[in-house]
Order: C-alpha cells, then sequence, then structure tokens
C-alpha cells in the first residue's frame, strides 16, 4: 500500500491544555495531542515540542516514554491500526455474503480515513520496514480482507493464491480515493467516492482469472 497519507488541513489545532495532567495519563495525552497535530498539519508538520506544547506539559515531558517523536508517531498508528481493525470488523459482522463484506469494508476504509484524519496519518506515515510493528491487532483488518476475496475466488473455482495481490490492489485503489476524497479531487465526480471506491473493488474482482486483453 502506499504509505503516504494525505495532508488534512481542516481539523482545529486548539491546545488540549493542561486537562488535570498527573502521572499516568501523560503518555494518553501525547498520543491526543499528536493525533490532533497529524490532522491538522500532516505528518512533517509538527515537532515533539509541537506536541508537548498541545498536550499542556514542558518540552521535555514526552521523553518519559518516547525516545523521538517517530516513536509517538508509531504509538499513534498502534492505536489507529487497532480501531481500524474494530471498525472494519463491525462493519462486516452483518454481512454473510462475501461480496456485501468487501462492499461494507470499503465503505468502512473510505468512513475511517474521513472522521480519524490523524489516526489514518500516522499509519501510513513510515515507509515499509519503519512502520509500527505489526501484530496480530495490527495485521487483522489486512487478513480479513484476504480472507474475503478468498471466499469470493472459491465461488469462481480460482485459486486461493490470486488473493493476496488483489488485496493490495484493493488496499492501493481504497487509499487512492481515500486521498482524493480527502483534498476534495473528487467534489465534482458524477458518483461518490464510496461509489467510485465500491465500484472499482468488484472490478478488480471481476477481472480475476480473466486471460489479459
Amino acid at each position: 500500500m502506499d504509505k503516504r497519507a494525505p495532508h488534512i488541513a481542516t481539523a482545529r489545532e486548539q491546545p488540549i491544555g493542561k486537562r488535570g495532567y498527573h502521572h499516568g495519563n501523560l503518555r494518553a495525552a501525547l498520543v491526543n495531542a499528536t493525533r490532533d497535530l497529524l490532522a491538522a498539519r500532516g505528518p512533517q508538520g509538527f515537532t515533539l515540542a509541537d506536541a508537548a506544547r498541545k498536550a499542556g506539559v514542558s518540552a521535555a515531558a514526552p521523553y518519559r516514554h518516547f525516545t523521538d517523536r517517530d516513536a509517538l508517531m508509531r504509538a499513534v498508528a498502534n492505536e489507529g491500526f487497532i480501531l481500524f481493525g474494530k471498525r472494519i470488523f463491525t462493519a462486516t459482522s452483518e454481512h454473510c455474503d462475501p461480496r456485501e463484506a468487501l462492499a461494507a469494508m470499503a465503505r468502512a476504509y473510505l468512513g475511517f480515513a474521513r472522521t480519524e484524519p490523524g489516526y489514518y496519518a500516522a499509519m501510513f506515515a513510515f515507509p515499509k520496514g519503519d512502520e509500527a510493528l505489526p501484530d496480530e491487532e495490527h495485521d487483522a483488518a489486512f487478513k480479513l480482507l484476504i480472507s474475503t476475496i478468498t471466499s469470493i475466488l472459491a465461488e469462481r473455482r480460482l485459486p486461493e493464491q490470486a488473493a493476496g495481490p488483489l488485496a493490495f490492489r484493493i488496499w492501493s485503489l481504497s487509499h487512492g480515493v481515500a486521498t482524493l476524497d480527502a483534498i476534495g479531487h473528487l467534489e465534482y465526480s458524477a458518483m461518490s467516492a464510496e461509489q467510485i471506491l465500491v465500484d472499482g473493488a468488484m472490478a478488480l474482482l471481476a477481472a480475476a482469472g480473466q486471460p489479459p486483453e
């Protein structure tokens, strides 16, 4: 997938302030502050001192939990992947038909990018190999995407090995649509971003197993 996240310029940047800061909630305050800064300024638009200022703590305070700005961003990314996985599973939980589940997954992906721009920016801020350490929760949504595609391919007696490449194509499409939607380039499209994404995913699936022209 594309690891570059859109710069979302519409988020508010008001300081979080010293909301009862005490030992025990510093980490959460810094993560929340960084999520807001990512949404407003993008991954390269702030410093660790900016995050501390927004959280209402001293410039030295972040070092109690994080070695540097990237470590703090990775913490935001990890929280984002966990929340993202929950949103995807919730969106697909009531769909038995894998095509309906895939469409629900696509809409949930776009919805997450819209409503959680800070998390979304952190999740795709690092190049491959330098991102937040993967774990079961980190990879859960992508594994669900592969299994859903595998079910659709099985109905057509297509090899399950094709599911992985298809998953990356659909993920790339999802990120592209979400990025264009975030910066307003789809505003005058004849279709909604949701429809572009769902139709595109279904077109990729329909083309699977077909000989190249």
